[in-house]
């Protein structure tokens, strides 16, 4: 590809050191589309005749399904990278005419072109796993709609929700996350083939056309800038990033909840396992898994910024550390949300439980609340509740068994229907603005989810 201007071979250890196609390898089908699309440019530019650009597209499509039969062989290649082993492939079909396909282009643009055209399908990909995952956490929702559970903050009881607002609360993340991906492949949906090496091509290409043919809405605008352009990667690993983030909270908390000393879940058998000791275990091994391969997706983000981070100019071979990253933490993003679609749907949730533990503690918002609607300001409304609450402690009794006359001793207005609001059904109730935990504003939440849910599966 490149010996003319070297006397000698390279290295066979340097060789096998550079080689990619070992990992680009996955960039096959991307690479053989651009490389029609090419064809098709050069014809339209005169450089090919119809008959020769037809026969390139033809001998393409056929290396393409001479690959998808026999896999092995791509991978038994001696060829420095894709496009070198595309290229070879070609004229081994069709000899000098295979050669005339490189006219005017650079591996620069070929491999920005193909990796953009990958990230594109690899985002529609985690976002129909985002919907999975959504779906079984909205279903999850909407089963268990009436169910109240203790919210917790600083892992400490704070105030009564609805299971159903805690499960919604993990879907908004994955919506998010959903937006993020979409913005990365935005970033992707720009053509980079005309660009050249790094110059722009030497013949008349019609760029906007090629940009037609593979579906991009436009082109680069600079093809310095072009070739040596990686964002769109970091930007869908930092996505990946922020789903794997959001999958280790949500396999935290169902790894707590399953817990012995919560036993508001119970771990569905086919995504658990046992001890090899101790009968009696059942672990929540498919949730301490996605909660540990967290780090790989982040080691990926990381790798790609140290591999961008001080590069001159246009394009460097250190780009060709990209895709291994995001190649592996697209994977790994993938399988750790179809696990977790499947463990959430088939999870059961202990809703006696669950009540039995939402216990007085958390009722001490409302009387303060309960005296601030008497007038008193809410510090010393504040204040005055912490003192009940520390009394029924020395007391050793719940606050809310305190007698009438007990409480009045810290402030007169308490009176008669002070009961009434220290329900956990009141507590819920009074919660009644948009995003609260106020039955009437879940339901509308989980209306409003599956409506956006169904939004994302239709566009995925």
């Amino acid at each position: 590809m490149w010996g003319g201007r070297f006397d000698e071979p390279p290295d066979r250890e340097f060789y096998r050191f550079q080689r990619s196609l070992g990992f680009d390898a996955a960039l096959l089908p991307q690479e053989i589309a651009a490389s029609r699309a090419w064809a098709a440019a050069l014809d339209a530019a005169g450089i090919l005749t119809s008959a020769e650009s037809q026969a390139i597209r033809a001998a393409l499509a056929d290396i393409a399904r001479a690959a998808q039969d026999d896999p092995a062989a791509v991978a038994a290649s001696d060829a420095e990278d894709v496009h070198s082993f595309v290229e070879s492939a070609l004229i081994a079909r069709l000899g000098e005419l295979g050669a005339k396909l490189h006219t005017g282009r650079s591996r620069n643009e070929q491999v920005a072109t193909d990796l953009r055209l990958y990230l594109r399908d690899a985002a529609r990909e985690a976002r129909a796993a985002l919907a999975a995952l959504l779906r079984s956490l909205v279903g999850l929702a909407r089963c268990h709609e009436s169910a109240v559970m203790p919210g917790l903050t600083h892992m400490q009881p704070a105030q009564p929700i609805l299971f159903s607002h805690f499960a919604l609360a993990h879907a908004e993340a994955f919506f998010r996350d959903a937006g993020r991906v979409a913005d990365a492949a935005r970033q992707a949906d720009s053509c980079v083939l005309g660009s050249g090496a790094l110059a722009g091509s030497a013949f008349p290409i019609d760029r906007a056309a090629i940009a037609k043919e593979l579906a991009f809405t436009g082109i680069t605008a600079n093809s310095l800038d072009a070739v040596g352009d990686r964002d769109f990667a970091a930007a869908y690993l930092f996505a990946l990033a922020l789903v794997a983030a959001h999958l280790s909270r949500l396999a935290e908390d169902f790894i707590l909840f399953a817990s012995s000393a919560f036993g508001w879940l119970e771990l569905p058998d086919a995504y658990s396992t046992g001890s090899s000791l101790m009968p009696q275990k059942k672990n929540p091994d498919c949730w301490e898994l996605i909660r540990g391969k967290a780090g790989r997706v982040y080691a990926a983000l990381f790798s790609l910024l140290t591999a961008l981070k001080g590069l001159p100019s246009s394009y460097n071979r250190d780009l060709q550390e990209d895709k291994e990253p995001l190649f592996a933490a697209h994977h790994e993003t993938l399988a750790m949300l179809r696990i977790a679609a499947g463990a959430v749907a088939a999870t059961k949730v202990r809703e006696d439980r669950m009540r039995a533990a939402a216990g007085p503690e958390l009722l001490a918002t409302e009387a303060a609340d309960y005296l601030v609607r008497k007038g008193v300001p809410f510090r010393r409304a504040h204040e005055i509740a912490g003192q009940i609450v520390r009394e029924a402690e020395r007391a050793g009794k719940p606050w809310t068994q305190l007698p009438l006359d007990s409480l009045q001793r810290f402030s007169p207005l308490f009176s008669a229907d002070l009961p009434a609001s220290l329900t956990l059904e009141a507590a819920l109730a009074r919660r009644d603005v948009p995003g609260g935990t106020a039955p009437a504003r879940v339901r509308q939440a989980i209306a409003d989810a599956e409506a956006r849910l169904a939004q994302l599966e239709a566009a995925a």
